[in-house]
This record gives structure tokens, C-alpha cells and sequence, in this order.
């Protein structure tokens, strides 16, 4: 049982998450999308974003072997297009956010393969996970 609710104790600051992700969900591709949000849960261990993403994936008939490739590290490059794998690191360094931030050859990556736009939205996206898995791991949210 989670020990807050905040869907309903704090229904604006929810819906303000839940607004943010609507903007994602609408302005990445699908994939790319589902694939940075599962590895930033996996890389967070948040079960109950793992199991979304995971059904997410599943539902669009992804392979398994793509799903157990996100969780690992370094990240098995047969799985990934070039600009996936830019996101992805992308995903690993936002989400970890060591001493030096996001590393410029990361975000040169990656900027290799979108342009500003696109990468405003992918920023968005890894933000708008790492706020699911806080609230969902601090919650103790159900998987």
C-alpha cells in the first residue's frame, strides 16, 4: 500500500506531472519514448515504472531481448539505432547526474542525431521519468 496518494492529496501538483507527461507522450516517437522511460526506471530500479514501460513495450510487440538489453550496462548496441543509443546515454547521464552534469560528448551525441527541438523534448521526457520514479519509489507506489 503506498503511503501517500498524491493523485488525490495533491491533485494540482499531480496534474502538473501528469501535464508534463501528456507534452512527452505527444512529441517523442513512441518507441524512443518508451525506451528512455524504461531505462531510467531500470537505472532508478522504480518497479512500478519498470512494469508500465515493460507492458508499454510488450504491447508494441518489442522483442524480450530489447527489453532485458535496456538493463544492462553498457548497452548492447545491436538492439539501438545510433540515435536511440544517443538518447539513451543521454537517459543515463540525466539520470545520474554526476559531478560534471551531462557530459559535453553526451549531449554532442546526441545532438548529432536530433535537433534542438527534438532534444528539448527528450530533456523533457528524462526530467518527467525521474519525477515518476522519485514519487513512485518515496510513495512506495504498488509495481
Amino acid at each position: 500500500m503506498p503511503r501517500l496518494d498524491l493523485s488525490r492529496s495533491h491533485r494540482m501538483g499531480f496534474a502538473a506531472v501528469l501535464g508534463l507527461e501528456t507534452y512527452c507522450r505527444t512529441h517523442l516517437d513512441n518507441r524512443l519514448y518508451e525506451l528512455v522511460k524504461l531505462r531510467a526506471s531500470l537505472l532508478n530500479r522504480c518497479a512500478h515504472c519498470i512494469e508500465m514501460h515493460s507492458a508499454a513495450l510488450r504491447k508494441r510487440e518489442e522483442p524480450q531481448e530489447v527489453l532485458d538489453a535496456l538493463d544492462r550496462t553498457p548497452l548492447p548496441q545491436e538492439h539501438f539505432t545510433p540515435a536511440e543509443l544517443a538518447a539513451l546515454a543521454l537517459t543515463d547521464a540525466a539520470t545520474r547526474l554526476g559531478e560534471e552534469g551531462v557530459p559535453d560528448a553526451v549531449w554532442e551525441a546526441a545532438a548529432s542525431h536530433y535537433d534542438d527541438k527534438q532534444l528539448g523534448h527528450l530533456v523533457l521526457a528524462i526530467a518527467t521519468i525521474n519525477v515518476w520514479n522519485r514519487i513512485a519509489i518515496t510513495t512506495r507506489l504498488d509495481a
